[in-house]
């Protein structure tokens, strides 16, 4: 057996050792299968995966692709074994299919590999990530980083471009593919399958297994399938494996010692599938650890025939225009040539990815590290997305979500995308109704981002981004049922009957709202009633209360009978009422904090209830009553009663003399001034408008002044932290006109003061300047109106 083939006498098996996504790996491959022709391809991979094989050459398999492997009755225990076009395995692969040749998988079966924990925690079985220098559980090497050292390079990735990558079909150090001899490692004494042959031969003698123990038991079962197909292939069989396993294979085993490795292996029953993958997660920031660091790079090196370096330099510039930014053709000429020039500095034999970078930075970039951030996010990493046949194998549920996808044209994509849905659209409902049914099964492959799209309830924002994981997730959903909804159904009944806090069950029935699941309405909101009745803790009640405020909300816009639940939070919302003020005594300053911001949630549900069709305004006067006893009752801290006085004032229930009254007595000189603090921070604190409400009521404005100049120099520094996290808050500008208006003082500089007494604003309304904002008040108005049905949201 030999790791290369004599001019004279050329002989197989040919051992072919690669890094796995190596482009120049990939291209030697062809070139050597060219050459010698092969009866059989042997390929490191689960042998379970062989009646998968034919799938690569159907026309709509497109790389970048994964063979995922999990156990039957547990989906979450999984690996993957992703493949680029410029992997050598799937180089392999292709020739194999196209050249009529037997071809196989011969690593570990996945049914041994996944029956250990550890092993399926990764893209890659465990045993396979050391062998690109994944620590693990013992001390394990880096192959490459070792050779790299040895050869004085301090950048592994740098050693292996300039080894292998750089190995371009020019003539310089490795023949043209087109031409190829008539054996594989017969070309020249830079063969990269002799050099790193021999080199992993010398780590091996001095290092043994290099700390990956379970590789031993690997390459005890890629033995036997060796010895098999030389069986009955003779000795025209290629393998095509990771470099550190060759000398191993070449390496004369007793067949009993093998057998003796592999007895009494844990096994498991395992299923099998190709699943999309991207260049994204083949990147080894990504957590895989036989990732690289630049797979679109890669690519780029692997399909540029000729002028690699020009044509980075033209995407690179593409790349660019679309953003609006200025690169003409004189800027790609001149990177080029920096990049040559360079690389001849460095001794490098071509550019590499580091001086076309360089270049870039300094010619296209101007400098700036920002446009380079994209560049490496788009183009070195990519966000390239492959693509599986209908005909690949495919839980129920998986057929069932790619049918929806194309019905609703929304097509799984590596890039992040912004999704805008108007839900008065049956398609745009559809396609809402699908993302909440993932999100509730844990398929996270659009998240919510509210707020761009529109102010109506009728619209909704989402942020779709399509991860290879997710093919996992959707194999752990399938146990719930054939179909989206069935399983979103299921799920969420299962998940009512296991929730043990209330604001659990509340948020499910929104979810359940908003994914229109019917059937799983009844038990949930059975659940939901008898919790509720048991749950006498006042905090529980008042998380709960808003999402069965915005579900009533989101069942009017979608069309859903809501009666029941109307019944339910109206109930909440009643022992509330009853319940919360002496929830709010003996709090300290965490525990106000956190009930503060449950009243904030209570107030803006109350108004959505009675504002709901089946809401009371009774309702709204009874929590008004409630604000009102929190306002006045010195044992509930004063973040809480500011917050109260500062709510009752917005809804028009207190008058300014009032709120005046109120802040008076906060901030008397009896009161403490951590007290008065806490009281500030609850009126005007966070992003309730506080800033400009002091902005315009001077009389608001001079208390809190006076407070704060009369506070004690040894009490300062203990409201420091309140009074700097309360006003933090407020947008510069609002900061800024508080900073001048206090400098001013009262009555002083500036216009005279308005109605209300601030200083710096007009006496009365300026109508010509007021007319002048009436076309953009419109334009406002009226698409605000586009957003919303008869007044819904406004």
């Amino acid at each position: 057996m030999t790791t290369r083939t004599e001019r004279d006498a050329p002989a197989g098996p040919w051992l072919l050792g690669v890094r796995h996504h190596g482009p120049g790996s990939a291209r030697a491959v062809r070139a050597a299968l060219d050459a010698a022709r092969p009866r059989a391809v042997l390929i490191e991979g689960p042998p379970e995966a062989d009646a998968l094989l034919a799938l690569a050459a159907d026309p709509d398999m497109r790389p970048p692709v994964a063979l995922l492997a999990h156990v039957l009755d547990d989906p979450r225990r999984a690996a993957f074994w992703p493949m680029a076009e410029f992997s050598p395995e799937w180089v392999a692969l292709r020739w194999a299919l196209d050249a009529g040749a037997e071809v196989r998988f011969i690593d570990l079966p996945a049914a041994h590999s996944l029956a250990t924990e550890v092993e399926a925690e990764g893209e890659r079985p465990e045993e396979d990530k050391g062998e690109e220098g994944r620590e693990g559980d013992g001390l394990r090497i880096d192959p490459i980083g070792l050779l790299a050292e040895t050869a004085g390079y301090d950048d592994p990735e740098r050693w292996w471009e300039d080894v292998v990558e750089h190995r371009h079909p020019d003539g310089t150090r490795k023949p043209d593919p087109h031409n190829p001899p008539a054996t594989p490692d017969s070309y020249d004494p830079y063969s990269p399958f002799v050099v790193l042959g021999e080199a992993m031969t010398a780590l091996r003698e001095a290092y043994g297994d290099g700390g990956h123990a379970r590789d031993l038991v690997r390459e005890a079962y890629m033995r036997q399938q060796l010895r098999a197909a030389r069986r009955e292939f003779g000795d025209e069989v290629a393998v095509v494996c990771g470099a550190w396993h060759v000398p191993a294979l070449a390496a004369k085993v007793a067949v009993g010692a093998d057998r003796a490795l592999l007895k009494g292996l844990p096994k498991v029953k395992a299923e099998l599938t190709w699943v999309p993958w991207t260049h994204r997660r083949l990147a080894r920031h990504s957590g895989y650890g036989a990732g690289i660091d630049s797979p679109g790079w890669y690519g780029h090196l692997f399909a540029a025939r000729d002028r690699p370096v020009e044509r980075w330099m033209t995407k690179v510039a593409g790349l660019l225009r679309e953003e609006d930014r200025l690169v003409s053709s004189a800027h790609v000429i001149e990177a080029v040539r920096l990049a040559g020039t360079l690389a001849a500095m460095r001794g490098r034999p071509l550019p590499g990815l580091a001086e076309t970078t360089d270049a870039v930075r300094a010619v296209m970039c101007e400098g700036s590290d920002v446009p380079l951030a994209l560049i490496q996010d788009r183009l070195v990493v990519g966000d390239v997305l492959g693509e599986v046949p209908d005909a690949a194998p495919a839980v129920p549920l998986q057929r069932d979500l790619t049918r929806a996808q194309r019905a609703l044209r929304l097509k799984p994509e590596a890039l992040e995308r912004e999704l805008d849905l108007d839900l008065r659209k049956e398609t745009d409902a559809a396609r809402s109704r699908l993302l909440h049914r993932l999100r509730l099964l844990g398929i996270d492959w659009g998240e919510r981002a509210d707020g761009r799209g529109g102010t109506g309830t009728f619209r909704e924002g989402w942020r779709l981004r399509w991860e290879p994981e997710l093919s996992v997730r959707v194999a752990e959903a399938g146990v719930w049922g054939t179909t989206v909804e069935a399983a979103a159904t299921a799920r969420a009944e299962a998940d009512a009957a296991e929730a043990t806090v209330l604001g659990e069950i509340t948020a499910l029935v929104e979810r359940c709202l908003l994914a229109e699941l019917s059937d799983a309405l009844p038990v949930v909101m059975r659940a939901l009633a008898d919790r509720a009745a048991l749950d006498t803790d006042v905090a529980h009640l008042a998380e709960a209360l808003p999402a069965l405020a915005r579900t009533l909300r989101y069942g009017d816009v979608r069309g859903t009978r809501t009666a029941a639940l109307a019944e339910v939070a109206t109930g909440l919302a009643e022992r509330i009422c009853v319940g919360l003020p002496p929830a709010c005594t003996g709090l300290d300053a965490d525990g106000a904090t956190a009930m503060r911001r449950r009243v904030d949630g209570v107030h803006a549900a109350m108004s959505l209830l009675a504002d709901a069709p089946e809401g009371a305004t009774a309702l709204r006067d009874r929590w008004a009553a409630v604000l009102a006893k929190l306002a006045g009752r010195d044992s509930v801290p004063g973040e809480i009663r500011g917050r109260a006085v500062r709510l009752l004032l917005d809804d028009g229930r207190l008058d300014a003399a009032e709120a005046e009254r109120y802040m008076g007595l906060a901030l008397s000189v009896g009161t403490p001034p951590g007290d008065a603090a806490a009281w500030i921070e609850g009126f005007v604190g966070g992003a309730s408008g506080g800033g400009m409400l002091l902005v315009h009521d001077e009389r608001l404005l001079a208390l809190v002044d006076t407070w704060l100049t009369g506070v004690p120099a040894d009490a300062f520094t203990d409201v420091l932290p309140l009074l700097r996290r309360t006003f933090s808050a407020y947008e510069p500008g609002v900061r800024r006109t508080l900073g001048e208006l206090v400098r001013r003082g009262p009555g002083t500089g500036g216009a005279a003061p308005s109605a209300t007494g601030a200083p710096g604003f007009g006496a009365a309304l300026d109508e010509e300047r007021a007319d002048a904002m009436e076309p953009l008040l419109r334009l406002l108005l009226d698409r605000r109106d586009d957003n919303n049905l008869a007044g819904v949201g406004n």
